[in-house]
C-alpha cells in the first residue's frame, strides 16, 4: 500500500473529481461534510481534512444549473490524495461503451495504488470502466442500474442499497446517498462521535446503513394511516428491554403483519433488522465513549451476552468491540487513508 502523501497541513487530503456538466449539490455536499469534521468532535478541534476539487483541465466547469465552476487543480491533484471522490456528470447518463477516454484514464493513472476511491451516483459507471470495481460489490443511481449491468457484468452490482464499501473502493447511490457515503468514510475514519458530530451541523441523519433499500415505496407516509414512527421512537428509548414484533405493532395499534409491511414501506428493511442496527449503533457509542466492560454494553443495549454482541458487532463492522474501541478511543493520528488499525468494514 502507497504511504499518504499528507498535505502541507498534515491532513487527510481528499481530492474530488468535477467533469462538465457537474451536480454541483455533490461538489457541496464532499466540501461540506469532510470540511466541517473536527478532531475531538467540536467546533473548536483542529481540521481533519483538507478537501481540493480538480478537473481534467484547470478552468471552468458547466454545471447542469445555469452558471459554471472555476476549478483551480488539474489532475496532477489525484496524486497527492488520500481518497478519491468521483462525481457524477452527463457524460455517465450518455455513455455507450464501457470505455474511458484518454484523458480521463490519463487522470485516473495518476492515482496512487491503494489509495481509497469512491464515487457518488454514476461516478461509479468512472470507476467500473477503470477496472477498479471487477470482481467487487458496487451500486449506482437506481435509474441507471439496468445500464450499469449491461455494460459491466464483472461487477457485482446491488441495485437495491444506499452505498457498498469494498475497503479501498466505495461507491453510492444518487446524490442524497452521497451524504450517507461521506459520513461513512468519517466514522470509519475517526469514529461515531466525530461523524455525528458532522451530521448534526448538517442537520442530516448521522447513519443509515449501506445496505437500506435505495427507493422506499412510501417514505412518507398517508396522513390517512397510522406509519411507524411511534414504534421506532419508543424503540429508541428502550434498547435494553425485551423488544419484540408484538410489542412494536401493539404501540401503533396494528396487527403483526400489517405493522411489518408497513416497516418496511416506509424504512426499507424488516423491524428486526432495524433494531438490530439501532442496537449495534449504541454499542457503537458506548465502546467509543465509556469504559464499560462488553457485557455491560450488551446488556445496555438489549444485545444480551457479551457473545451476542460480538457477533452482531462483527456481522455489522468487520471487527470486534475491543478492537474498534482501542482504535476509537480519542482520536489517533490516522495512517494512509484514514484507516486506523483496519477497523471499519474492508479496513480499507
Amino acid at each position: 500500500m502507497a504511504m499518504a502523501v499528507f498535505s502541507p497541513t498534515g491532513r487527510h487530503r481528499v481530492a474530488v473529481l468535477a467533469r462538465q456538466t457537474l451536480l454541483p449539490i455533490e461538489l457541496g455536499i464532499v466540501h461540506q461534510l469532510f470540511g466541517q469534521a473536527r478532531a475531538g468532535a467540536t467546533a473548536e478541534g483542529e481540521p481533519l481534512y483538507e478537501v481540493v476539487t480538480c478537473a481534467l483541465r484547470p478552468g471552468d466547469v458547466r454545471t447542469d444549473g445555469d452558471f459554471t465552476v472555476t476549478v483551480a487543480h488539474g489532475p496532477e491533484a489525484l496524486a497527492e490524495a488520500d481518497t478519491v471522490i468521483v462525481l457524477s456528470s452527463h457524460e455517465d447518463y450518455v455513455q455507450s461503451a464501457p470505455g474511458l477516454a484518454p484523458p480521463l484514464a490519463e487522470a485516473l493513472a495518476r492515482i496512487r495504488p491503494g489509495t481509497r476511491t469512491a464515487s457518488i451516483c454514476t461516478g461509479a459507471f468512472v470507476l467500473a470502466s477503470a477496472g477498479l470495481l471487477d470482481g467487487r460489490d458496487a451500486t449506482t443511481h437506481w435509474r441507471w442500474t439496468d445500464r450499469f449491468a449491461e455494460l459491466f457484468p464483472q461487477v457485482r452490482l446491488d441495485p437495491e442499497v444506499l452505498y457498498t464499501d469494498a475497503g479501498d473502493v466505495l461507491t453510492s447511490a444518487g446524490c442524497a446517498a452521497g451524504i450517507d457515503l461521506c459520513l461513512h468514510m468519517i466514522r470509519r475514519d475517526h469514529g461515531t462521535a466525530v461523524a455525528g458530530d458532522v451530521a448534526r451541523r448538517a442537520v442530516v441523519p448521522p447513519h443509515r446503513e449501506g445496505g437500506q433499500a435505495q427507493y422506499i415505496r412510501r417514505p412518507v407516509p398517508d396522513p390517512a394511516v397510522s406509519a411507524t414512527s411511534a414504534a421506532r421512537e419508543w424503540a429508541l428509548r428502550h434498547l435494553a428491554e425485551p423488544i419484540t414484533l408484538d410489542r412494536l405493532a401493539a404501540h401503533e395499534a396494528m396487527s403483526v403483519r400489517h405493522f411489518t409491511r408497513r416497516f418496511r414501506d416506509e424504512v426499507g428493511t424488516t423491524p428486526m433488522n432495524w433494531l438490530i442496527r439501532q442496537r449495534v449503533e449504541l454499542a457503537r457509542e458506548l465502546m467509543e465513549q465509556s469504559d464499560l466492560p462488553v457485557d455491560q454494553v450488551a446488556a445496555r443495549t438489549g444485545l444480551g451476552t457479551a457473545a451476542n454482541l460480538r457477533k452482531h458487532f462483527h456481522d455489522a463492522l468487520g471487527t470486534s468491540p475491543s478492537t474498534y474501541r482501542s482504535t476509537f478511543r480519542g482520536t489517533p493520528r490516522r495512517t494512509a487513508h484514514g484507516t486506523p488499525g483496519g477497523a471499519g468494514r474492508g479496513g480499507g
